[in-house]
């Protein structure tokens, strides 16, 4: 008899901890020594610089150099993007003239 309760215990605790870990249930115990708590000091901003107001650069005349025949751009995600946009324009062009010279030798009718 003593061991038929002490498996049923077993078994609850058992069971207890299975649902208890499936719930995401976190005990935690704490022992901590109080103390005085001091706040920081306040942080001291310094001013802003002055505004500054230059002249602006000097126009430059001659040819247009590559950046601002794209659009000026020096970002190489942009430029990375138009470039293999063109390689892609390029391919398909270069695909659709493959296909139209083979229906030209073949005599394709188209049906």
């Amino acid at each position: 008899m003593n061991t038929k309760i002490v498996g049923v215990a077993f078994g609850l605790t058992a069971l207890a901890a299975s649902t208890a870990a499936s719930a995401h249930v976190d005990v935690g115990v704490g022992i901590g020594i109080p103390v005085g708590v001091y706040a920081p000091a306040e942080p001291v901003y310094a001013p802003p610089p002055p505004v500054v107001y230059a002249p602006p650069p000097p126009a430059v005349y001659g040819p247009p150099s590559v950046a601002v025949a794209y659009g000026g751009d020096d970002d190489w995600r942009a430029r990375e993007w138009r470039e293999r946009r063109e390689w892609h324009e390029r391919e398909w062009r270069r695909q659709e003239w493959r296909e139209h010279e083979w229906r030209e030798r073949r005599d394709w009718r188209g049906y």
